[in-house]
Order: C-alpha cells, then sequence, then structure tokens
C-alpha cells in the first residue's frame, strides 16, 4: 500500500511532498487577478496580481502568450480603447514585447500616470491602527507607502501619526524611543 501511495505521489510530480517537486507550482491552487477596467488606483495591485498567477502558473510559456494571457483581464471602461489599440499594434507587427515586463510598464504608463502616487499618498494620510495589532497596521502601512512618495522623516510622522495614541506615547517614553518605522 505504501508504494502505491508513493507511485501515484510520484506521478503527481510531488503533490503531498511539500510540494518541492519540480512542477509544484502547477499544482497550486493561484488566484487569478481581478478585472482591470483602468482604474488609477488599481493598475499596481493588478500588475502584482499577473506577475504572480505568471509566476506560478505561465513560467514556461512565450512572451506573446504571457501578454494575451494579461490583456483578457483587461475589459471595460477606458482599459478597452487601450487594449484594442494594443492589441492592433502586436497584429500589425508594430510594437513587440521583449517581456511581460514590459507590457505592465505601458500599463502603468497609461493607467498610473502620477496619480496612484497621489492616491497612495492620500490613502496613506488616512490610515490609523484603530482596532488592529500593530502588526498588521505595519504591513498596510508598508503597503500604502510603497508608491506613496514619501519617504524619510514625512514617512516616519505619517507613521507615528496613524498608530494608537496609547502606543505611541509608551514608545516615547521609552529609555530609547525609536527613531525609523523599522525600530
Amino acid at each position: 500500500m505504501q508504494a502505491q501511495i508513493q507511485a501515484l505521489l510520484a506521478v503527481q510530480g510531488g503533490v503531498g511532498t511539500g510540494g518541492a517537486g519540480p512542477n509544484a507550482g502547477a499544482h497550486m491552487e493561484v488566484a487569478k487577478p481581478a478585472i482591470f477596467s483602468g482604474e488609477a488606483g488599481r493598475v499596481g495591485g493588478f500588475i502584482m496580481a499577473c506577475r504572480l498567477y505568471i509566476k506560478m502558473r505561465l513560467r514556461g510559456n512565450t512572451v506573446e502568450e504571457q501578454v494575451q494571457w494579461v490583456l483578457t483581464y483587461v475589459q471595460g471602461g477606458s482599459a478597452d480603447v487601450w487594449k484594442e489599440n494594443i492589441m492592433e499594434e502586436l497584429e500589425l507587427g508594430e510594437v513587440e514585447y521583449e517581456s511581460v515586463e514590459e507590457l505592465f510598464t505601458c500599463l502603468k504608463k497609461e493607467f498610473g500616470g502620477g496619480e496612484e502616487e497621489s492616491i497612495k499618498a492620500a490613502e496613506l494620510r488616512k490610515l490609523e491602527q484603530g482596532g488592529r495589532t500593530m502588526e498588521e497596521f505595519v504591513q498596510e502601512f508598508k503597503q500604502a507607502a510603497r508608491e506613496s512618495g514619501y519617504e524619510g522623516r514625512p514617512l516616519v510622522e505619517e507613521f507615528k501619526r496613524g498608530m494608537n495614541g496609547g502606543i505611541w506615547r509608551k514608545l516615547m517614553e521609552a529609555e530609547n524611543p525609536p527613531t525609523s518605522i523599522e525600530q
């Protein structure tokens, strides 16, 4: 019986053995990205979801297949016209992507256009710890800070402003108060 189980596992490419087999990603559940309709504040998340899916499921596919797969999730709103133009340029040979990252750069350029930084900065300014743990707050803060344009002292000040007052007071009363977000 044990030999049969081992034989089945070997045929399945390592499923049940911690996923350490060469095709481990092929057997894992991976969420597909949500449809992207051109909203500036969503382009970063869309690209991140696509990158993860491509890394886990489409790594062996050609660049052309990866680009076409991404374009199937670009639908509706202002994204339809952009996608139509890209498809036409691809068909006419006017544009050829060396990597799917080039398509992502075009997406950011078209739909991120500086507005994404403003949106992230506004999210960061509104962010408060509330009833969340400090670990949860830190993770959400890092995500909002990533493309906000904030860095250095202004970033630290936004972090202190968003944390719960009791925690902030205890940190400031400490023998060696922190001078960076990491601390």
